[in-house]
């Protein structure tokens, strides 16, 4: 499952006390939450439920990706792009010079953030915007 892992969206679920015995496989996109519970008992035992969770997960996952828009999530006071990790900055220097960019950030490992930004003044306001959801789309892999 490329960069995801092959555990990404499942869990294990061992409760004796209930006889519950499987693998869960959880997901959310676009506010719609999926989930699927796989039995060790009615799959023939934990590593073919596994298998199944896998296979259930990931074409869930090429569905769903297939529906996906460039913009991923609703605007918000937290999100004014619409596009996850995407912003708009603009830098005041003390001459009052105004400098506007649309970023792009991620974090490739745990406490490590980065970011690339494209000029307005240079691409136009749609052009650095596409630049910026183009580049975290790359520096993503989603």
């Amino acid at each position: 499952m490329g960069t995801l892992g092959s555990f990404y969206g499942i869990i294990r679920l061992d409760q004796p006390a209930t006889g519950t015995y499987g693998w869960q496989v959880r997901l959310q996109r676009g506010g719609v939450r999926h989930a699927r519970y796989f039995s060790d008992r009615t799959s023939g035992g934990d590593q073919q439920s596994l298998a199944a969770a896998v296979a259930w997960r990931d074409e869930l996952l090429a569905s769903l990706s297939n529906e996906m828009q460039v913009r991923v999530c609703v605007s918000s006071s937290r999100n004014s792009s619409g596009v996850i990790g995407v912003n708009r900055v603009i830098i005041r220097t003390s001459l009052g010079v105004e400098y506007v960019f649309w970023q792009a950030s991620w974090t490739p490992l745990q406490g490590r953030r980065q970011s690339i930004r494209f000029s307005v003044k240079r691409h136009g306001d749609e052009g650095a915007f596409q630049l910026a959801v183009a580049a975290r789309r790359q520096a993503t892999g989603l």
